[in-house]
């Protein structure tokens, strides 16, 4: 009999964590088959939308040797998908055991015959992590650019050249935007 294992996830922002959890699970099967979390089910899910479309999250993850087929997944019941797939074991990161959810899922899934496998999270990368550092290094607001034309020449005396070191500072770091006129 082939042994048919199923790993759902979002997928977001792809990382090592992810990797180390498909490698793992096709060790323990014969068939692998990775649920990619549609955008809309991640968003009800996580309250914010993936930053990487479906489609290119999809392709990435089909495209490792370790994925037989990676499937499009819109349920948020995983039995229903379950009976779609007819899979034999579905593997997790170790961060869902224990909670709530997956006490059920698992308590749900033995009545059925499958068996649910947690690997080690990979404490170092997530996609949260990545996504709040991407956050952090992104503006709240874009800056706004300020004009490189003055009201008067930069030749004449009035202090001029410390409004134009403000408006650089202004325009975050864009030193090309303002030059020194001579």
């Amino acid at each position: 009999m082939t042994r048919i294992g199923f790993a759902p996830g979002v997928y977001d922002l792809f990382h090592i964590g992810h990797l180390n959890i498909l490698r793992r699970a096709r060790r323990h099967c014969d068939r692998l088959i990775a649920g990619v979390t549609s955008d809309e089910l991640a968003e009800r899910l996580k309250g914010r939308p993936p930053v990487i479309p479906l489609s290119e999250r999809l392709e990435i993850v089909a495209s490792l040797r370790c994925v037989d087929v990676a499937v499009v997944e819109a349920e948020e019941d995983k039995l229903k998908t379950w009976k779609r797939l007819g899979f034999h074991v579905i593997f997790k990161g170790d961060d869902w055991r224990g909670t709530p959810k997956w006490e059920e899922l698992g308590r749900r899934f033995a009545q059925v015959g499958v068996e649910v496998v947690y690997f080690p999270y990979t404490v170092q990368t997530s996609s949260t992590l990545l996504r709040g550092s991407l956050e952090l290094l992104s503006p709240k607001k874009a800056p706004e650019i300020v004009s490189a034309q003055l009201a008067e020449p930069l030749d004449q005396v009035g202090g001029q050249e410390q409004e134009v070191g403000q408006q650089q500072c202004a325009v975050n770091g864009k030193e090309d935007v303002l030059t020194a006129q001579e």
